[in-house]
């Protein structure tokens, strides 16, 4: 993503645009759950939630799940307070759940760069999952990704650009915003 000028703490409602709305995020939503409803049928796999922007997409996805399955949580941070990602993943909470033997779905918000994802992936292998598969809700269509392996649902392939709402944050501010936005 190009560097910005933007003053963060000056960015109110008024400088926000619609990028997705609710309406389009409902629809995929129930889409998305509807081809994993499919995938692992009498599987019980783990849900994991990238904390703190996939937990509203999260919380939506699973209350359209109809098959058994767990819910853990996972905290990493490479943006801080910046509209850019630092380059460094930090782990704030690990998983909580043995995930050896077990499948494990990654719910993410957004993947920007792959760095995140990239090590969630290897997180997972050293825990000794049974498989890994990702979701998120929004990729960001760039040349050049940290990763080298498929994303199994996305939700929204979008521009590359900084967006906030539905979780997605700015300095955690917006997060309830029930679009997705772009800043103006």
């Amino acid at each position: 993503m190009a560097k910005t000028n933007i003053d963060i703490k000056n960015i109110t409602k008024e400088n926000l645009k619609i990028l997705i709305d609710k309406k389009s995020i409902e629809n995929r939503v129930a889409s998305i759950a509807n081809q994993i409803n499919e995938i692992y049928v009498e599987k019980n796999p783990i849900i994991l939630c990238v904390l703190n922007g996939a937990f509203i997409f999260y919380a939506d996805l699973v209350r359209h799940l109809n098959i058994d399955f767990e819910v853990d949580f996972i905290k990493l941070s490479s943006y801080g307070s910046s509209m850019e990602s630092s380059g460094t993943i930090r782990m704030i909470k690990d998983v909580s759940a043995n995930i050896a033997g077990r499948d494990v779905i990654i719910v993410e918000d957004i993947i920007d760069t792959g760095l995140t994802i990239n090590y969630l992936r290897k997180r997972m292998i050293d825990g000794q999952s049974k498989s890994v598969s990702f979701v998120t809700c929004l990729l960001k269509d760039r040349k050049k990704y940290h990763f080298d392996f498929k994303i199994d649902c996305i939700g929204f392939k979008i521009p590359d650009k900084f967006v906030i709402g539905y979780g997605l944050d700015l300095d955690q501010r917006f997060r309830g915003l029930k679009n997705i936005y772009t800043i103006k």
